[in-house]
């Protein structure tokens, strides 16, 4: 592993998200598109965790994304940042808040 420095850190945009909703995304068995509330703007999410979840189980939940990501197209939809996730290679789970707080918090 690769140590990065604090200022390397301090470049990343990491914040609480809302799920707005969630959809499977046609021809595709992985991936799910999120459109999640960042408190003042809503942004769109491809994301690589429709194995683990259905859509239905996943709006209003609130969990951990990199905004800062820069966009990318993924099978027809630009994708506006990443979630974060823990997986062992068998099971995956999302990052999501301990207590409620605000959505667009940053995590520091």
């Amino acid at each position: 592993m690769e140590n990065i420095t604090l200022e390397d850190f301090a470049k990343l945009d990491l914040r609480l998200a809302k799920i707005l909703s969630a959809e499977r995304l046609k021809g595709s068995k992985k991936l799910l598109k999120l459109k999640v509330s960042l408190g003042k703007e809503e942004r769109t999410l491809v994301a690589g965790i429709a194995e683990y979840y259905e859509p239905k189980d996943l709006e209003g939940k609130k969990i951990l994304i990199l905004a800062n990501l820069q966009p990318k197209k993924i099978f027809g939809v630009e994708s506006q940042g990443m979630i974060l996730a823990l997986s062992d290679g068998k099971e995956l789970s999302l990052l999501v808040p301990d207590r409620d707080i605000k959505e667009g918090a940053k995590a520091s």
